[in-house]
């Protein structure tokens, strides 16, 4: 089945570069100029990924991301967000609202198109393990489904992929390094802060004191590891 893509950007050309060529690449795209406009498609037409520019008239990039990890329907789609500044504190922010990446113009039109393809991907792919359960934590691996005692945990697509390779890989100590190239597909240009704005988002979720962490470990100028003892079951 085809994929849509909403791609938001105010920059006409931009959002015609973006669309030409992703639709030259067989996805269905959807285009907005706003971020109130972009959050309505997104409720709508609930795309399977979204480009988001991170300044826009009426409400910004940012505010989008953060309205829609609050939606509940449209809460775990893919964004991207789009930066035409180069700051980290612009990556790092879109990151903490849930943010699953983001690319800054100017951009390689082919790198555009790998990372839709990359994270549509990992969004459509089903695990064939079942479970696992730690502490009161119960991860269906097939379904992309975490719940903590009785409530249901909204992981991003990243999110749940860091937690799944750190279980895969329990008692291992996984760097840094290592998580962006397996999680992010392709080089990240060394920005580990990525994926430690990533843990600290698990933590809040899955840990019963994210200060205190239990299950995830930091092990220091290294990286993480997920601490395997006999509260953990298969």
């Amino acid at each position: 089945m085809m994929k849509t893509i909403l791609v938001v950007d105010d920059e006409a050309n931009i959002q015609e570069l973006i669309k030409f060529n992703l639709e030259k690449s067989g996805f269905n795209v959807i285009t907005a100029d706003n971020g109130i406009d972009a959050l309505k498609l997104a409720e709508t037409k609930k795309p399977d990924l979204i480009f988001l520019d991170l300044m826009l008239p009426g409400m910004d990039g940012l505010d989008v991301c953060k309205n829609i990890r609050k939606n509940p329907g449209i809460e775990s789609i893919p964004i991207i967000m789009i930066t035409a500044k180069g700051e980290e504190l612009d990556k790092i922010l879109g990151l903490e609202l849930g943010a699953d990446d983001y690319i800054t113009k100017p951009f390689s039109v082919r790198e555009l198109v790998a990372r839709a393809k990359a994270i549509l991907r990992r969004s459509g792919f089903k695990q064939d393990d079942d479970s696992f359960k730690f502490g009161t934590v119960t991860i269906n691996f097939r379904e992309h489904e975490v719940i903590k005692g009785e409530s249901k945990v909204d992981l991003t697509l990243k999110e749940f992929e860091l937690l799944e390779i750190l279980i895969k890989n329990k008692g291992r100590v996984m760097t840094r390094d290592f998580l962006l190239e397996k999680i992010w597909g392709y080089e990240y240009m060394g920005e580990t802060r990525t994926v430690d704005v990533h843990v600290r988002h698990l933590r809040k979720k899955i840990e019963d004191d994210d200060k205190n962490p239990v299950y995830i470990q930091t092990i220091r100028g290294i990286g993480y590891k997920f601490n395997y003892g006999e509260s953990y079951e298969k």
